[in-house]
């Protein structure tokens, strides 16, 4: 019985690990303009399913989210090929925010994701 107890202990373990997120990336921090359009580009494939999101949205008074595309590396855009999201935004006053991406898995209900981005955005007045 005791044996059956441990390995039913030592199973709920290694389920809960399995479901553990990556650690994120560390912060970068990005230096602009009012006025300037800059791109973050994370490696994606869609066609998994798996997508990015912005999380916890976005400071209008500082930034705005100009376009948002997917760009295939694969010579022929095949089922399964990578590629890249492009995500631009343009600094549109002075302040100091954040944007923050998550990637999700395939999912037809909100869950959490996988891993996430931060960026501390700083803009400055043009001089």
């Amino acid at each position: 019985m005791k044996t059956k107890i441990t390995f039913f202990l030592l199973c709920l373990l290694l389920a809960a690990c399995s479901r553990a997120t990556a650690p994120s990336a560390p912060d970068v921090t990005l230096k602009k303009d009012i006025g300037d359009e800059f791109k973050l580009v994370f490696e994606s494939n869609p066609s998994t399913g798996y997508h990015w999101e912005i999380i916890g949205g976005l400071d209008s008074k500082i930034v705005e989210l100009v376009q948002q595309y997917y760009q295939s590396n694969s010579e022929v855009t095949l089922v399964g090929g990578g590629g890249v999201d492009i995500w631009v935004f343009r600094a549109v006053g002075a302040g100091t925010t954040t944007i923050t991406v998550g990637y999700f898995p395939p999912s037809n209900g909100a869950s959490e994701p996988e891993k996430t981005e931060t960026f501390t955005l700083i803009v400055a007045r043009n001089q």
